[in-house]
């Protein structure tokens, strides 16, 4: 089958099931045989697959078409992400006084994902704290976690023109459904932001 025919009958089969669905008739499995634009939201979770347009599209067959080469999915980068980073006492580098390491796979897939993109994301990193100690301490210590954080980009290859510089709230924005004093408060939240 050629690749022009074959465009054709798949046109025919949407055209089909779109008629079917629509008088509210579905054949047995015939649900299954529907292709969906990449990134649907509707879409089974499948193989994605490129037109000879450079559209990629995604069938709800396993191993769909074997005339069509793959394509990759898109990456969809979180606009926010918070991180509760814990380091030892008055350290503040990212990884090596992390305490709770496993938090760090996180910031890590961040960085995966936005390097991964297409597009050049401009990125804040704003440190937060409870409200344990004074607004001035708190300001500072704040900035210290966020500054570990914006460094640990770098390191990993982030360009730092891409990195807002980093910011400190301290206890000034403390999140409502935990104690001032909660572990929870002690975070950094990062964002992506169109510029």
């Amino acid at each position: 089958m050629t690749t022009k025919s074959f465009r054709a009958a798949a046109l025919a089969c949407t055209a089909a099931a779109a008629l079917l669905m629509s008088s509210g008739v579905v054949a047995q499995g015939l649900e299954e045989s529907y292709w969906y634009a990449a990134g649907d939201r509707n879409a089974p979770e499948g193989q994605l697959w490129a037109t000879s347009y450079g559209e990629c599209w995604q069938s709800a067959y396993p191993d769909g078409p074997t005339n069509l080469p793959p394509c990759e999915r898109e990456i969809v980068v979180p606009e926010s992400i918070t991180v509760q980073l814990l380091f030892e006492f008055d350290r503040y580098e990212v990884p090596e006084t992390v305490v709770n390491r496993q938090v760090l796979a996180e910031i890590d897939d961040y960085i995966t994902k936005i390097q991964g993109t297409p597009v050049e994301e401009y990125v804040t990193i704003v440190g937060h704290t409870d409200a344990k100690g004074s607004d001035a301490y708190n300001m500072a210590l704040g900035m210290r976690r966020a500054d570990a954080v914006r460094n640990y980009f770098i390191a990993e290859g982030y360009p730092a023109r891409l990195l807002a510089p980093a910011e400190s709230l301290g206890k000034r924005d403390l999140l409502p459904q935990y104690s001032p004093f909660a572990l929870e408060q002690r975070r950094v939240v990062i964002n992506k932001i169109d510029q």
